[in-house]
Protein backbone atom coordinates (compact mmCIF):
# COMPACT_ATOMS: atom_id res chain seq x y z
CA UNK A 1 0.00 0.00 0.00
CA UNK A 2 1.30 3.47 -0.84
CA UNK A 3 -0.07 6.91 -0.12
CA UNK A 4 1.12 10.51 -0.47
CA UNK A 5 0.08 13.83 0.88
CA UNK A 6 0.22 17.52 0.03
CA UNK A 7 1.32 20.45 2.16
CA UNK A 8 1.79 19.95 5.87
CA UNK A 9 1.70 22.92 8.28
CA UNK A 10 5.35 22.52 9.29
CA UNK A 11 6.68 22.15 5.75
CA UNK A 12 9.35 24.58 4.71
CA UNK A 13 9.70 26.08 8.18
CA UNK A 14 13.27 24.98 8.81
CA UNK A 15 14.91 28.39 9.21
CA UNK A 16 17.79 28.71 11.65
CA UNK A 17 18.35 31.91 13.64
CA UNK A 18 21.45 31.62 15.79
CA UNK A 19 20.34 34.54 17.92
CA UNK A 20 17.32 32.63 19.22
CA UNK A 21 17.22 29.91 21.86
CA UNK A 22 17.60 26.28 20.93
CA UNK A 23 14.46 24.63 19.67
CA UNK A 24 13.48 21.58 21.72
CA UNK A 25 13.86 18.10 20.31
CA UNK A 26 10.74 16.83 18.56
CA UNK A 27 9.66 13.20 18.75
CA UNK A 28 7.03 11.75 16.41
CA UNK A 29 5.88 8.15 16.78
CA UNK A 30 3.25 6.09 15.00
CA UNK A 31 2.34 4.46 18.33
CA UNK A 32 0.45 7.67 19.20
CA UNK A 33 -2.24 6.97 16.56
CA UNK A 34 -4.45 3.95 15.75
CA UNK A 35 -2.64 1.27 13.74
CA UNK A 36 -4.90 1.86 10.73
CA UNK A 37 -3.72 5.50 10.60
CA UNK A 38 -0.02 4.78 11.14
CA UNK A 39 1.14 5.04 7.52
CA UNK A 40 -0.79 8.26 6.91
CA UNK A 41 0.64 9.71 10.12
CA UNK A 42 4.15 8.78 9.03
CA UNK A 43 3.75 10.51 5.67
CA UNK A 44 2.83 13.70 7.48
CA UNK A 45 5.75 13.32 9.91
CA UNK A 46 8.29 12.81 7.13
CA UNK A 47 6.89 15.75 5.16
CA UNK A 48 7.07 18.01 8.22
CA UNK A 49 10.62 17.13 9.29
CA UNK A 50 12.36 16.01 6.08
CA UNK A 51 10.76 16.33 2.62
CA UNK A 52 7.70 14.96 0.86
CA UNK A 53 8.00 11.31 -0.13
CA UNK A 54 5.87 8.31 -1.04
CA UNK A 55 6.23 5.55 1.54
CA UNK A 56 5.06 1.98 0.92
CA UNK A 57 4.87 -0.89 3.35
CA UNK A 58 3.39 -4.35 3.28
CA UNK A 59 -0.02 -4.51 4.93
CA UNK A 60 -0.51 -0.74 4.94
CA UNK A 61 0.53 -0.24 8.57
CA UNK A 62 3.80 1.12 9.87
CA UNK A 63 5.75 1.24 13.14
CA UNK A 64 8.19 4.14 13.14
CA UNK A 65 9.73 6.83 15.32
CA UNK A 66 11.54 10.05 14.41
CA UNK A 67 13.58 12.26 16.73
CA UNK A 68 14.59 15.66 15.34
CA UNK A 69 16.91 18.23 16.86
CA UNK A 70 18.50 21.46 15.59
CA UNK A 71 22.18 22.23 15.99
CA UNK A 72 23.29 25.51 14.46
CA UNK A 73 22.51 25.33 10.75
CA UNK A 74 21.92 21.58 10.91
CA UNK A 75 18.69 19.67 11.37
CA UNK A 76 19.40 16.16 12.63
CA UNK A 77 16.77 13.42 12.47
CA UNK A 78 17.03 9.82 13.66
CA UNK A 79 14.42 7.52 12.13
CA UNK A 80 13.69 3.95 13.23
CA UNK A 81 11.23 2.25 10.89
CA UNK A 82 9.67 -0.94 9.65
CA UNK A 83 10.77 -2.36 6.26
CA UNK A 84 9.47 -0.44 3.27
CA UNK A 85 10.26 1.72 0.25
CA UNK A 86 10.58 5.50 0.21
CA UNK A 87 10.41 7.42 -3.05
CA UNK A 88 11.18 11.08 -3.53
CA UNK A 89 9.02 11.52 -6.63
CA UNK A 90 9.13 14.47 -9.10
CA UNK A 91 5.74 15.79 -7.96
CA UNK A 92 7.14 16.39 -4.47
CA UNK A 93 10.20 18.14 -5.88
CA UNK A 94 7.94 20.49 -7.86
CA UNK A 95 6.62 21.85 -4.55
CA UNK A 96 10.05 23.28 -3.80
CA UNK A 97 10.67 21.73 -0.37
CA UNK A 98 14.18 20.46 -1.19
CA UNK A 99 16.23 23.27 0.31
CA UNK A 100 18.86 21.02 1.86
CA UNK A 101 21.20 18.16 1.05
CA UNK A 102 20.82 15.05 3.21
CA UNK A 103 23.88 13.25 4.54
CA UNK A 104 22.85 10.03 6.26
CA UNK A 105 24.54 7.29 8.22
CA UNK A 106 22.83 3.89 8.40
CA UNK A 107 23.25 2.49 11.90
CA UNK A 108 20.99 -0.57 11.67
CA UNK A 109 19.61 -2.70 8.82
CA UNK A 110 20.35 -2.56 5.09
CA UNK A 111 19.33 -0.21 2.29
CA UNK A 112 19.42 -0.05 -1.48
CA UNK A 113 19.69 3.53 -2.74
CA UNK A 114 18.94 4.75 -6.27
CA UNK A 115 19.70 8.27 -7.49
CA UNK A 116 21.27 9.91 -10.55
CA UNK A 117 21.33 6.61 -12.49
CA UNK A 118 23.30 4.83 -9.78
CA UNK A 119 22.37 2.09 -7.34
CA UNK A 120 24.31 1.31 -4.18
CA UNK A 121 23.83 -0.76 -1.06
CA UNK A 122 24.26 0.72 2.40
CA UNK A 123 25.36 -1.44 5.30
CA UNK A 124 25.55 -0.45 8.97
CA UNK A 125 28.11 2.35 9.37
CA UNK A 126 27.93 3.51 5.74
CA UNK A 127 27.41 7.20 4.96
CA UNK A 128 25.70 8.55 1.82
CA UNK A 129 24.68 11.87 0.24
CA UNK A 130 21.09 12.40 -0.95
CA UNK A 131 20.12 15.30 -3.22
CA UNK A 132 16.57 16.44 -2.43
CA UNK A 133 15.94 18.39 -5.65
CA UNK A 134 16.19 15.22 -7.75
CA UNK A 135 14.25 11.96 -7.39
CA UNK A 136 15.62 9.12 -5.31
CA UNK A 137 14.32 5.76 -4.13
CA UNK A 138 15.49 3.74 -1.13
CA UNK A 139 14.45 0.19 -0.30
CA UNK A 140 14.74 -1.13 3.26
CA UNK A 141 14.22 -4.93 3.37
CA UNK A 142 14.26 -5.07 7.17
CA UNK A 143 13.68 -2.78 10.11
CA UNK A 144 16.32 -0.05 10.10
CA UNK A 145 17.74 3.02 11.82
CA UNK A 146 18.99 5.99 9.79
CA UNK A 147 20.49 9.23 11.11
CA UNK A 148 19.95 12.09 8.66
CA UNK A 149 21.79 15.42 8.68
CA UNK A 150 19.95 18.07 6.65
CA UNK A 151 22.58 20.59 5.50
CA UNK A 152 21.85 23.90 3.71
CA UNK A 153 23.26 23.21 0.27
CA UNK A 154 25.30 26.41 0.04
CA UNK A 155 27.41 25.36 3.04
CA UNK A 156 28.89 22.26 1.40
CA UNK A 157 30.94 24.22 -1.11
CA UNK A 158 30.07 22.00 -4.08
CA UNK A 159 28.24 22.80 -7.29
CA UNK A 160 25.09 21.02 -8.44
CA UNK A 161 27.14 19.16 -11.05
CA UNK A 162 29.63 18.02 -8.40
CA UNK A 163 26.86 16.96 -6.05
CA UNK A 164 25.38 14.82 -8.81
CA UNK A 165 28.64 12.84 -8.83
CA UNK A 166 28.54 11.82 -5.17
CA UNK A 167 24.90 10.83 -4.59
CA UNK A 168 24.04 7.13 -4.22
CA UNK A 169 27.62 6.24 -3.37
CA UNK A 170 28.39 4.55 -0.08
CA UNK A 171 31.23 5.85 2.09
CA UNK A 172 32.30 2.83 4.10
CA UNK A 173 33.99 3.38 7.48
CA UNK A 174 36.97 1.20 6.59
CA UNK A 175 39.01 3.96 4.96
CA UNK A 176 39.34 7.72 4.52
CA UNK A 177 37.26 10.33 6.27
CA UNK A 178 34.38 7.87 6.68
CA UNK A 179 36.31 6.16 9.49
CA UNK A 180 35.89 9.39 11.47
CA UNK A 181 32.64 10.62 9.95
CA UNK A 182 30.46 7.56 10.55
CA UNK A 183 30.89 7.19 14.34
CA UNK A 184 30.97 10.98 14.77
CA UNK A 185 27.63 11.49 13.00
CA UNK A 186 26.04 8.63 14.88
CA UNK A 187 27.18 9.90 18.28
CA UNK A 188 26.31 13.51 17.52
CA UNK A 189 22.78 12.55 16.45
CA UNK A 190 22.34 10.81 19.82
CA UNK A 191 23.66 13.71 21.91
CA UNK A 192 22.82 16.85 19.90
CA UNK A 193 20.22 18.08 22.39
CA UNK A 194 22.93 18.35 25.06
CA UNK A 195 24.68 21.27 23.36
CA UNK A 196 23.56 24.88 23.41
CA UNK A 197 24.81 28.40 22.87
CA UNK A 198 28.19 28.97 21.27
CA UNK A 199 29.19 25.32 21.83
CA UNK A 200 26.29 24.16 19.63
CA UNK A 201 27.11 26.77 16.98
CA UNK A 202 30.79 25.88 16.86
CA UNK A 203 30.07 22.16 16.84
CA UNK A 204 27.64 22.61 13.95
CA UNK A 205 30.25 24.59 12.02
CA UNK A 206 32.86 21.88 12.56
CA UNK A 207 30.38 19.23 11.43
CA UNK A 208 29.61 21.12 8.23
CA UNK A 209 33.35 21.46 7.57
CA UNK A 210 33.78 17.71 8.03
CA UNK A 211 30.87 16.93 5.68
CA UNK A 212 32.28 19.36 3.10
CA UNK A 213 35.66 17.63 3.37
CA UNK A 214 33.96 14.26 2.85
CA UNK A 215 32.23 15.60 -0.27
CA UNK A 216 35.59 16.85 -1.56
CA UNK A 217 37.17 13.46 -0.94
CA UNK A 218 34.34 11.76 -2.81
CA UNK A 219 35.08 14.07 -5.74
CA UNK A 220 38.73 13.06 -5.65
CA UNK A 221 39.92 16.50 -4.58
CA UNK A 222 41.83 17.74 -1.59
CA UNK A 223 39.43 19.78 0.56
CA UNK A 224 41.81 22.76 0.66
CA UNK A 225 42.19 22.69 -3.11
CA UNK A 226 38.51 22.42 -3.97
CA UNK A 227 37.20 25.57 -5.72
CA UNK A 228 34.31 25.68 -3.27
CA UNK A 229 36.51 25.56 -0.16
CA UNK A 230 36.47 29.33 0.18
CA UNK A 231 32.69 29.28 0.11
CA UNK A 232 32.62 26.78 2.97
CA UNK A 233 35.01 28.93 5.00
CA UNK A 234 33.06 32.08 4.20
CA UNK A 235 29.78 30.47 5.29
CA UNK A 236 31.43 29.47 8.55
CA UNK A 237 32.66 33.06 9.04
CA UNK A 238 29.16 34.43 8.40
CA UNK A 239 27.78 32.12 11.10
CA UNK A 240 30.49 33.25 13.51
CA UNK A 241 29.73 36.92 12.85
CA UNK A 242 25.99 36.45 13.41
CA UNK A 243 26.61 34.61 16.66
CA UNK A 244 28.97 37.30 18.01
CA UNK A 245 27.17 40.44 16.82
CA UNK A 246 26.56 41.56 20.40
CA UNK A 247 30.29 41.54 21.18
CA UNK A 248 31.68 45.10 20.82
CA UNK A 249 35.12 43.58 20.22
CA UNK A 250 33.97 41.82 17.04
CA UNK A 251 36.49 43.19 14.54
CA UNK A 252 38.10 41.84 11.35
CA UNK A 253 41.16 40.97 13.45
CA UNK A 254 39.03 38.98 15.92
CA UNK A 255 37.20 37.16 13.10
CA UNK A 256 40.46 36.26 11.34
CA UNK A 257 42.05 35.07 14.59
CA UNK A 258 39.06 32.83 15.38
CA UNK A 259 39.39 31.12 11.99
CA UNK A 260 43.18 30.89 11.95
CA UNK A 261 43.57 32.99 8.81
CA UNK A 262 45.20 36.35 8.08
CA UNK A 263 43.20 39.57 8.03
CA UNK A 264 44.33 40.05 4.43
CA UNK A 265 42.89 36.67 3.43
CA UNK A 266 39.66 37.49 5.30
CA UNK A 267 39.28 40.73 3.34
CA UNK A 268 39.89 38.86 0.09
CA UNK A 269 37.05 36.46 0.89
CA UNK A 270 34.64 39.36 1.37
CA UNK A 271 35.78 41.13 -1.79
CA UNK A 272 34.03 38.39 -3.74
CA UNK A 273 30.76 39.45 -2.10
CA UNK A 274 31.26 43.12 -2.95
CA UNK A 275 31.53 44.21 0.68
CA UNK A 276 33.95 44.36 3.60
CA UNK A 277 33.99 42.56 6.92
CA UNK A 278 33.37 45.74 8.89
CA UNK A 279 30.53 46.82 6.65
CA UNK A 280 28.90 43.41 6.93
CA UNK A 281 29.11 43.48 10.73
CA UNK A 282 27.67 47.00 10.81
CA UNK A 283 24.82 46.10 8.42
CA UNK A 284 23.80 43.07 10.49
CA UNK A 285 23.93 45.04 13.72
CA UNK A 286 21.81 47.79 12.18
CA UNK A 287 19.27 45.24 10.95
CA UNK A 288 18.98 43.70 14.41
CA UNK A 289 18.66 47.10 16.10
CA UNK A 290 16.02 48.24 13.66
CA UNK A 291 14.14 44.95 14.03
CA UNK A 292 14.14 45.27 17.82
CA UNK A 293 13.17 48.94 17.76
CA UNK A 294 10.33 48.14 15.35
CA UNK A 295 9.06 45.30 17.50
CA UNK A 296 9.05 47.42 20.67
CA UNK A 297 8.08 50.81 19.20
CA UNK A 298 4.72 50.79 20.96
CA UNK A 299 6.45 50.36 24.33
CA UNK A 300 8.90 53.19 23.70
CA UNK A 301 12.08 51.14 23.42
CA UNK A 302 15.29 52.74 24.73
CA UNK A 303 17.59 53.46 21.80
CA UNK A 304 20.74 53.31 23.90
CA UNK A 305 19.96 49.94 25.49
CA UNK A 306 19.11 48.39 22.10
CA UNK A 307 22.33 49.76 20.58
CA UNK A 308 24.48 48.37 23.39
CA UNK A 309 22.71 45.02 23.18
CA UNK A 310 23.93 44.67 19.58
CA UNK A 311 27.56 45.66 20.03
CA UNK A 312 27.56 49.45 19.59
CA UNK A 313 29.84 51.06 22.15
CA UNK A 314 27.79 54.23 22.62
CA UNK A 315 24.50 55.85 21.64
CA UNK A 316 26.34 58.48 19.60
CA UNK A 317 28.24 55.78 17.68
CA UNK A 318 24.97 54.03 16.93
CA UNK A 319 23.30 57.31 15.95
CA UNK A 320 25.97 58.14 13.38
CA UNK A 321 25.84 54.64 11.91
CA UNK A 322 22.04 54.69 11.79
CA UNK A 323 21.95 58.06 9.99
CA UNK A 324 24.50 56.86 7.43
CA UNK A 325 22.44 53.74 6.77
CA UNK A 326 18.89 55.14 6.82
CA UNK A 327 19.23 58.90 6.37
CA UNK A 328 17.65 59.81 9.71
CA UNK A 329 18.48 59.55 13.39
CA UNK A 330 17.23 56.56 15.38
CA UNK A 331 15.18 58.87 17.64
CA UNK A 332 13.46 60.51 14.65
CA UNK A 333 12.86 57.15 13.03
CA UNK A 334 11.45 55.68 16.23
CA UNK A 335 9.16 58.71 16.71
CA UNK A 336 7.90 58.28 13.15
CA UNK A 337 7.37 54.54 13.72
CA UNK A 338 5.39 55.17 16.91
CA UNK A 339 3.24 57.75 15.12
CA UNK A 340 2.60 55.38 12.22
CA UNK A 341 1.51 52.62 14.59
CA UNK A 342 -0.77 55.02 16.45
CA UNK A 343 -2.49 56.02 13.19
CA UNK A 344 -2.84 52.38 12.14
CA UNK A 345 -4.33 51.56 15.54
CA UNK A 346 -6.89 54.37 15.25
CA UNK A 347 -7.87 53.23 11.76
CA UNK A 348 -8.30 49.67 12.99
CA UNK A 349 -10.56 50.82 15.82
CA UNK A 350 -12.72 52.88 13.45
CA UNK A 351 -12.94 49.95 11.07
CA UNK A 352 -14.04 47.61 13.87
CA UNK A 353 -16.70 50.09 15.05
CA UNK A 354 -18.17 50.12 11.55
Amino acid sequence: MSTSFGAFPGDGAHVHDSATRRRPRQVLCTSTVPLSESLDFWHDAVLAQLVGMDISAEGGTYAATMRTDHLGDLRISTVECDPGVVHRAPRFIARGDGQEVFVAVLTRGFAQVEQDDRVTELRPGDVAFFETIRPFRTRFPQRFQLKIFAVPRNLLGVTEAELRQITARSMRPQAGLATLLSPFMSRLADTSELYSGSAAEQLAGSTVDLLAAAAAQQLGAEPTGLPGADRVLLARIHRFIRWHLADPDLTPEAVARAHHISVRYLHRLFEGEGTTVSRRIRELRMQECRRELTATAAQGAGVGSVARRWGFTSTSHFGRAFRREYGTSPTEWLRHEQGRRSVEGDETCRSERR
